[in-house]
């Protein structure tokens, strides 16, 4: 007979820390602190197995379950000498619920099974505390209508408030044994009126039907959203833990409290927790009452407090983690009823981590494994303070994670403005161009109601550090009302009014909430120290501006892999010129526009050089289509033709010339460099001359010139040429520069072709945006419409454009490695999409044999720390 049922306390323990998948998280280390000899309230646990069973059978059980759980029942009516259901010796039970990975909150309790009006009235005779027995009977009918019969919790709460007020009492505690048996019978009412059936007297159906709603909360709207918050796959389900019940609420000398082994905060090595005598478990939580620090434990239980403290030292030794515990003290006995790892701020994390080193309880390997490197996000970008109210009206992607606050502006150009005048603002646009760089990067933060995490206003957020939410589909734009509806609320936001809005959640909240700033350094950088002894993938970023450039190196930037030059077009100095090679007639008139602009490249390029001194720098020449330069919207397009002293019906004329049916795939990257080689031959002369310049001040350069959207060998072979005569022409009388030639490997034909392409190349660097784009043949821009969907439905395992997809796109990538190292051994090898900063992406660059990984200046300490976590995931 396969077991189904599993035993902890009182002197047995079937179970222990090893088996989480099967008994989770909350009922191996029942099991396991029992085997240490704690005090935990005996009972037994049933397996995660048989939540899979559940679902995958329609809602029913293994026939031999029922049979194994009133075995297991009768066991511990023989330990604890009580009987479930018998008046004389009332043994009542917990039941909740335990995954192998902690979900707090998430899932479903009831205390107090057992229990009906038989049970209660005698219970009230023979201990002699009436109003204790009421107490347990009221919540217990509060929380079974609650969590198995869906009678929700308000109607409830509506009586006990209404009690309150007729006894003329403020707290819960001060309601008396007479007034909690009125209550009782009120609650009754309530369940009655909601449910149409009566409270079930029998315990045996009370236990049954609340083991149903523990295993049916593991697939609510609430525990799947956690779970796919925290990317949590691949459990059974969960266990249900039924366990004796023990009381805090006896008295006086009763209580219950939760605690944590170090302070899970900022990590400092205090025992941290708070506790209510004359409580049930709930009440620690719930709010109703203000719990004690858990200090103060010691001056009203001094014995209970001290056997705490005791047992604080033994489960934090033992599982060499911060453990976060709760306890019940039972009219002067301390019970522990669960254990599990503490969740904690990312400050506490780092700072436990490096601590438990020091203080030998683990060593660097295991410290560098055990902080998520998602959490150094927040570490990295403002936070809205943990404590601060929120009531969020909309809910997009977490495009660039931090905290902003400001006041709503619904174009760049007055983003700018504002931010001149001191004010901070929110940008609001349907979707950014490259046209509100400069708004973008005066904004405090940018909503778009569309786009995906790797549309332009997320990768250029990220890029700069900025906070933004994309693809708000609740939000509707009118940039020419200068307003933004919102489904479901009753006013639309306006311009000038502030809200808030969270990077790192998607939230979108009205008003101003109050943020906390990052902390970086000491034991931060003491963490990453050691992921660099251990990472083998270097870390670059990408980087568009000296100040960007600069900010990476801080975090720990090896060289930068991808600098886009086409972000140095959009300046307020450059883009009339920009504007006039594009509309000039012929070769010579782009050829005049372009020598204006190559004064400005230059210098762009040797503020770069100077800020990566001694590093690698990787420039991509020319990408997007040229009538990304040009304005769209009719004042626009007359200010531009009033600036070029040309009539506005030729600019019309050029941007309706330009217009493509899908751009992504026209007249960019490389096959302007073949068309328009004027354009290439003034960037490449500017990073020439750049490096000489700087050479000449004493910066060591290392320029890599990338040619971007190369699918055939011949588009590279001719654009080489073409880089080495002009490199050639500009080192002809001094300071020779070492450089390299390569390209992004974006398009799918280029991986398959890689050998081909190698030749040519002295590096390859794998454009993963586009080459996910090209692969599944999605518009990484109008995905967000569907992708959520996508992943709710497993339709995906994640976003492609977040997490690399190693089944399709990643092939390609370890196509184009092997071909091209086969052709060219040494090859180097790069990513520069933003899989680049992507924890998993990062674990598959590792595995894919790529020499380094590029992501935004924000990602540098997270991919940093991921690549170690991979390398030592091979241990």
């Amino acid at each position: 007979m396969k077991r189904y049922v599993y035993a902890f306390g009182g002197g047995t323990a079937d179970g222990d820390a090893t088996m989480k998948e099967i008994l989770g998280g909350k009922g191996a280390n029942l099991a396991e602190m029992a085997r240490l000899g704690l005090p935990v309230p005996p009972g037994f646990t049933i397996s995660a197995e048989v939540c899979r069973f559940y679902y995958e059978n329609d809602r029913t059980y293994p026939g031999e379950l029922w049979e194994q759980v009133d075995s297991a029942l009768a066991a511990l009516e023989e330990k604890t000498g009580k009987r479930f259901g018998d008046p004389e010796r009332p043994l009542l039970l917990s039941v909740r619920s335990g995954a192998a990975v902690s979900m707090p909150g998430m899932m479903d309790t009831v205390l107090n099974l057992g229990l009906n009006r038989e049970v209660a009235e005698a219970m009230a005779r023979s201990s002699g505390n009436e109003r204790f027995v009421w107490d347990l009977y009221r919540r217990l009918v509060n929380m079974f209508g609650d969590v198995v019969m869906g009678v929700q919790h308000p109607f409830f709460e509506t009586e006990i408030e209404k009690a309150k007020r007729e006894a003329g009492v403020e707290a819960d505690t001060d309601l008396t044994a007479e007034h909690l048996k009125a209550l009782t019978e009120r609650y009754l009412e309530v369940y009655r009126d909601h449910t149409g059936e009566e409270f079930p007297e029998d315990p045996r159906e009370q236990l049954r039907r609340a083991i149903d709603a523990v295993f049916g909360s593991w697939r609510t709207e609430r525990a799947v959203k956690y779970r796919q918050i925290h990317r949590i796959t691949g459990l059974l389900g969960t266990a249900v833990n039924v366990q004796t019940m023990v009381y805090g609420n006896l008295g006086e000398n009763s209580g219950t409290g939760v605690a944590f082994t170090r302070d899970p905060a900022t990590g400092e090595n205090v025992f941290y927790g708070e506790f209510l005598m004359n409580a049930q478990g709930e009440d620690v939580v719930a709010g109703i009452r203000t719990p004690l620090p858990i200090g103060e434990l010691g001056r009203i239980l001094p014995e209970c407090h001290a056997r705490l403290l005791e047992i604080r030292e033994i489960l934090e030794k033992h599982y060499r983690d911060v453990q976060d515990l709760e306890f019940t003290i039972e009219e002067g006995t301390l019970y522990i009823l669960q254990t599990r790892t503490g969740k904690r701020t990312a400050l506490a994390s780092v700072n436990i981590a490096v601590d438990m080193v020091s203080e030998g309880m683990i060593d660097r390997k295991t410290a560098v494994r055990r902080v998520s490197p998602d959490q150094l996000n927040d570490l990295l970008h403002p936070m809205f303070d943990p404590r601060a109210e929120r009531h969020p009206i909309a809910r997009g992607l977490a495009a660039s994670p931090g905290a902003a606050v400001g006041t709503v502006v619904f174009d760049a150009a007055e983003a700018e403005e504002r931010a001149r005048q001191g004010d901070s603002v929110i940008l609001v646009r349907q979707e950014t161009s490259p046209e509100d760089i400069g708004g973008m990067n005066a904004a405090a933060g940018i909503l778009t109601s569309r786009g995906g995490m790797t549309s332009h206003a997320a990768v250029v957020a990220r890029g700069m550090g900025k906070p933004c939410v994309a693809g708000c589909a609740d939000l509707q734009v009118d940039a020419e009302t200068r307003t933004a509806t919102v489904a479901g609320e009753p006013e639309p936001l306006v311009e000038g009014e502030w809200i808030s809005i969270d990077g790192t959640t998607g939230e979108v909240m009205r008003g101003r909430l109050p943020t906390i700033a990052p902390r970086l350094g000491g034991k931060v950088d003491t963490l990453l120290s050691w992921a660099d002894d251990f990472r083998r993938l270097g870390i670059r970023t990408n980087a568009d501006t000296p100040e960007d450039a600069r900010r990476a190196r801080e975090f720990g930037a090896e060289g930068i892999g991808l600098c886009r030059t086409e972000h140095m077009f959009f300046g307020e100095d450059r883009i009339p010129a920009v504007r006039a090679m594009i509309l000039a007639d012929d070769e010579a008139g782009r050829r005049r526009a372009l020598e204006e602009l190559l004064p400005m490249q230059r210098s762009d390029f040797e503020g770069i050089f100077t800020a990566m001194d001694g590093l690698p720098v990787t420039i991509r020449l020319l990408d997007p289509p040229l009538h990304e330069f040009l304005p769209l919207e009719e004042e626009q397009q007359r200010e531009m033709a009033e600036k070029l002293s040309i009539s506005v019906e030729r600019v019309r004329e050029k941007v309706e010339a330009l217009k493509e049916f899908n751009p992504m795939l026209g007249h960019r990257g490389c096959r302007l460099g073949i068309t328009y080689p004027e354009i290439y031959e003034m960037q490449v002369r500017a990073i020439g001359e750049a490096a000489r310049n700087v050479l000449r001040r004493g910066v060591s350069v290392y320029p890599e010139i990338m040619i971007p959207l190369v699918g055939t060998a011949e588009e590279l072979r001719v654009l080489r040429e073409l880089t080495e005569r002009v490199m050639q022409r500009v080192f002809e009388t001094e300071g020779i520069v070492d450089y390299l030639v390569g390209t992004m490997i974006e398009v799918p034909r280029a991986a398959l072709t890689a050998g081909e392409i190698a030749r040519h190349a002295d590096f390859f660097s794998f454009g993963t945006n586009d080459l996910t784009q090209m692969t599944f043949g999605y518009s990484r821009d109008d995905a967000g419409v569907f992708l959520p969907a996508y992943v709710e439905q497993k339709i995906l395992p994640a976003d492609p454009f977040v997490t690399l997809d190693r089944d399709g796109v990643g092939l390609l990538v370890r196509a184009g490695v092997k071909k091209g190292r086969e052709a060219r051994p040494g090859l180097k090898v790069g990513i520069c999409g933003e899989h680049g900063g992507d924890p998993a992406s990062i674990a598959f660059c590792h595995e894919a044999e790529l020499d380094y990984v590029s992501c935004s200046p924000y990602r540098v300490p997270i991919a940093r720390l991921a690549a170690a976590q991979a390398a030592l995931g091979e241990d």
